[in-house]
């Protein structure tokens, strides 16, 4: 199967506060809000959900090519991508616009707080799922507002099984618009905030939204995470990280997880276990492309984790 991920990329701009921002924020003040961080430790990073994704399930030997919008800075991002064997058949560049900006802040607790320009991704509705070849497999994941609407619906009308994974476009959307999405999609992915989110505005519970589609995924980080299949649930366990440098991009290598055990119709037990290796190997990098592995040494890590074989 050949997926088309359909989302962001972005430069991000990622810095570390070396302590923590409880420390610094007071609840009775937030309304008079006026602080700053120290930040010792900057990188720039290539990022972006589509671009991350892209990048570990390339690291996974998965079939998936991204669909984006870029600006004309992106160049540098581009040979990147070149050299790890990505393909940039769906990126567009858009002229006068910068690729999307995040400049992320985490203190010590792995607290974040980001700044986001979407620059070239507000056009990503340019690009179309029916520019894209013998896919099999989507994923729509965040972008912008009109782009994810219109690649979902496309998903749909062209009966090609997606995951709507909405992630930080949360906040664009209504209750309306998300039951439209669960509707349209095979497959939808949350963190916990996010689930949680989805239930408020929709008015529906989880297990009730787990009728409409084929599985619900909701990470909660160190917690593992909850894979609702109609009335079954199979918990998955969290991978154990050797060091714990960098959450920036973890959900991103937990989907292209999601999609390799999609594309080898692997069970929820096994991709669910895949998927939170790969949040786990994320973790102990700084950065959100700076990890790297071969199969053979995924596969061992696995079995050491798992204590069965893939």
């Amino acid at each position: 199967m050949s997926a088309l991920i359909c989302g962001s990329f972005a430069y991000d701009t990622i810095m570390v506060f070396h302590d923590h921002f409880k420390n610094h924020i007071l609840p009775e003040q937030v309304h008079i809000l006026n602080v700053s961080f120290l930040v010792p430790d900057l990188r720039r990073e290539f990022g972006g959900c589509a671009g991350n994704i892209a990048y570990n399930l390339n690291l996974l030997g998965g079939q998936g090519a991204p669909m984006g919008t870029v600006g004309t800075d992106f160049q540098p991002y581009a040979d990147w991508m070149d050299e790890q064997g990505i393909p940039r058949d769906h990126l567009k560049v858009i002229d006068g616009e910068y690729t999307a900006q995040a400049y992320i802040t985490t203190d010590q607790d792995d607290n974040q707080i980001t700044a986001f320009h979407p620059g070239a991704m507000n056009h990503s509705h340019l690009n179309a799922v029916s520019d894209a070849q013998g896919i099999t497999l989507g994923l729509v994941s965040p972008d912008g507002r009109q782009g994810m609407i219109e690649h979902a619906e496309q998903f749909a009308e062209a009966d090609i099984p997606f995951i709507f994974d909405p992630g930080q476009g949360m906040p664009m959307f209504d209750g309306a618009d998300l039951l439209r999405f669960a509707e349209q999609a095979t497959w939808l992915a949350f963190n916990d905030y996010e689930a949680k989110l989805m239930t408020e505005r929709t008015g529906k519970t989880i297990e009730a939204l787990a009728d409409r589609v084929e599985a619900i995924i909701v990470t909660r980080g160190g917690e593992g995470s909850s894979i609702y299949t109609g009335k079954d649930v199979i918990e998955i366990p969290s991978a154990r990280a050797a060091s714990l440098e960098d959450p920036t991009g973890c959900g991103d290598a937990y989907r292209a997880g999601l999609l390799y055990g999609l594309q080898n119709d692997m069970d929820w037990k096994t991709t669910g276990r895949i998927a939170s290796l790969m949040g786990a190997i994320k973790i102990e990098h700084a950065g959100t492309q700076n990890h790297h592995f071969t199969l053979d040494e995924f596969r061992a890590r696995f079995h050491q984790t798992f204590d069965y074989h893939i």
